[in-house]
């Protein structure tokens, strides 16, 4: 099975940065897709961005030219820049990842949910 380890979250101000990590461990299929999700209390967890084994990267339209998905050259790391950071992105965010084709994003997920990472975005 897979396992999913996520860090890097804190609280910024309005307009700032922050990077989060993922790190997936256990048996990974030969070629998978990792992803940013995201939820607060009483939502829908709602993805954010998603990478390709290849790295071929997609995003939420909510994020888009803000947030830059990324995958370390050993596979089973992805990161998570986040700028120009507004209130609304305040949530914990969860990673996982899902095996497909390796030019091509996908996410069932295939791993549990793990605790996430908080991410606070002070007005």
């Amino acid at each position: 099975q897979v396992h999913l380890v996520e860090s890097g979250g804190g609280l910024v101000q309005d307009g700032g940065s922050l990077r989060l990590s993922c790190a997936a461990f256990g048996r990974t299929p030969s070629t998978y897709s990792m992803g940013w999700f995201r939820q607060t209390p009483g939502k829908e967890r709602e993805f954010v961005a998603g990478i390709s084994w290849s790295g071929v990267s997609t995003y939420a339209d909510s994020v888009k030219g803000r947030f830059i998905i990324s995958r370390a050259s050993a596979k089973n790391m992805a990161y998570l820049r986040m700028n120009v950071l507004k209130p609304e992105d305040t949530a914990v965010y969860y990673c996982n990842a899902d095996a497909c084709d390796p030019d091509k994003y996908c996410s069932g997920p295939m791993a549990g949910w793990g605790q996430g990472t908080q991410v606070t975005v002070s007005s």
